[in-house]
């Protein structure tokens, strides 16, 4: 097992290999989504005729969020789409995957507007999965989590279904594994290339769950 990163050193990875080692973005992100999938076949292994809710935020997590839903819909697994933000906040790589799911013919629910609009139409939507996969926030975030995320995640966290998050779940913090406010209770967490230094502190385990690593094709060291 390798050394846990911080935020800092979780972000120069990503620089190491996409700029000195020349591996596309879009190859992380692919490598990550499969493995996402994976467990969350896993997951839903015993249900008949599953519904997996995938929450979206504008960032590189939401971007691994697209690539799970399309290996899901290959499997023939129902995957919703939400969206947290407009189309034009998501960028790169995960723009890339979000295109693609729209040209395979995936409508992707998009919320934006007012928060208090988003959250109210967000509320009915956990209930209805039989598990959901959270790629809200990233390791990146900051600060004190704010409307519509709050409402989000406070709504996600009520349904009392089986959550999944993508690489760390949305809220906590990265280096110091506490929550910056409401914060998703994941029962597994696929974390990529290495562990993050919060997950390591006490109190951490009751969100981030079971934690898997991912292996996404890049050398640590």
């Amino acid at each position: 097992m390798t050394r846990a990163r911080s935020r800092d050193e979780t972000r120069e990875f990503d620089r190491h290999a996409i700029e000195d080692l020349g591996i596309p973005g879009t190859v992380l992100m692919e490598n990550a989504g499969r493995q996402i999938a994976d467990v969350a076949r896993d997951m839903i292994k015993d249900v008949a005729d599953p519904t997996v809710l995938i929450l979206a935020g504008r960032g590189n997590n939401g971007g691994d969020g697209f690539v799970v839903a399309r290996h899901l819909a290959m499997d023939g697994v129902r995957a919703d789409v939400v969206l947290l933000a407009s189309r034009e906040q998501v960028r790169g790589e995960a723009a890339t995957n979000l295109e693609i799911l729209e040209k395979m013919g995936f409508e992707v629910r998009v919320l934006d507007g007012p928060p208090e609009r988003i959250v109210a139409e967000f509320e009915p939507l956990p209930a209805a999965a039989d598990l959901v996969v959270d790629g809200l926030l990233g390791t990146g975030t900051r600060g004190e989590i704010r409307e519509p995320y709050a409402g989000v995640i406070n709504a996600v966290n009520a349904a009392g279904k089986p959550v999944l998050a993508i690489d760390i779940p949305s809220g906590l913090d990265c280096d110091t594994g506490r929550p910056l406010g409401p914060t998703i209770r994941a029962t597994r967490t696929v974390t990529m290339a290495a562990l993050k230094a919060g997950f390591e502190q006490p109190g951490a385990a009751e969100y981030t769950g079971e934690v898997i690593l991912a292996d996404i094709g890049v050398p640590l060291e």
